[in-house]
């Protein structure tokens, strides 16, 4: 018989696994609690306040040992007397929630912020940010996560998202907790009121997937740079256009992928936010592509 408080998933093989039946283990209700701590006076013959109880549950937050470990604590203070609220509250102090700064708790309230920002739901991003800060976490971690979801769940639906949370992580450093905690709770809150978008999250791991499935193709010829006379002979750069001398600074027709990926589309805005807009003059253009006389692979009808 084995226990931890880490999740077994992580920390025993699967072929231990295997041969094992596992048992989870929940945290314990206030009322179960207080019923624990009851037994325990009854089978030493003390008595306590129910506010003492009560006071003891609240710290221990679920852990039935720790429920204990306080009562027998408290009880030192004044071994013959009745345990009041005040003896319980003098061995408290500043005593914290359950959370582990590395383990399971830790990276499941972190899980759960930044699926409350993804969901667009501010109370619960706002809730969990407060738990984990409450636990000890670094706000400033907190803040680098802000960061990341600002670009993999807003994106360019809302551009500004990644703005506001690199400030507040700025202000987080000058200001410290907990003045800065506000400037953490302005930018948790303000992503997850922003549209939702994770086009370019998903086109970057297009990009990747294309160029590890791919040999290392050449950069075309008129995208090259000819700054010696060897490459000029070469055709390096070519038939090159550029785009601020043609119509809308745009050249129409003219394609900047290897030809063998030319009909790839990596991005593929939203319907959200500004993305709206970006899609809306990305088709604009795949338009002008289409009309264009001087299309650079005109076999492909684009």
């Amino acid at each position: 018989i084995g226990a931890t408080t880490e999740n077994p998933s992580f920390e025993l093989n699967n072929a231990l696994l295997s041969r094992a039946q596992v048992y989870v283990l929940r945290a314990l209700s206030n009322g179960q609690l207080v019923n624990l701590l009851s037994q325990a006076l009854q089978k030493t013959g003390s008595q306590a306040d129910d506010e003492a109880l009560q006071l003891i549950a609240a710290a221990a937050d679920g852990d039935g040992r720790r429920s204990l470990n306080i009562l027998e604590m408290a009880q030192q203070l004044n071994p013959e007397a009745r345990l009041e609220a005040q003896d319980v509250k003098e061995i408290l102090g500043d005593k914290t929630r359950r959370f582990d700064k590395g383990g399971e708790a830790f990276y499941d309230q972190i899980s759960a912020l930044h699926k409350s920002v993804r969901g667009s739901d501010p109370d619960a991003a706002l809730y969990w940010m407060v738990r984990m800060l409450d636990g000890g976490c670094d706000p400033l971690y907190i803040a680098r996560r802000a960061v990341a979801i600002a670009s993999e769940d807003v994106g360019n639906a809302d551009p500004r998202g990644l703005t506001i949370a690199l400030n507040a992580w700025d202000a987080l450093e000058r200001l410290g907790t907990p003045e800065g905690d506000l400037n953490l709770a302005h930018a948790i809150v303000y992503l997850a009121c922003a549209p939702k978008s994770n086009a370019v999250y998903r086109g970057l791991a297009r990009a990747r997937e294309l160029v590890a499935s791919h040999p290392s193709l050449e950069v075309p010829l008129h995208l090259r740079n000819a700054p010696t006379k060897l490459m000029k002979e070469l055709n390096y750069g070519a038939e090159y256009r550029y785009a601020h001398n043609e119509p809308e600074a745009f050249a129409a027709g003219e394609t900047y992928l290897p030809e063998e990926l030319r009909h790839e589309r990596l991005y593929q805005p939203s319907n959200r936010g500004l993305e709206g807009k970006i899609g809306q003059k990305l088709e604009y253009l795949r338009q002008l592509n289409q009309q264009s006389p001087l299309q650079r692979y005109p076999e492909d009808g684009e």
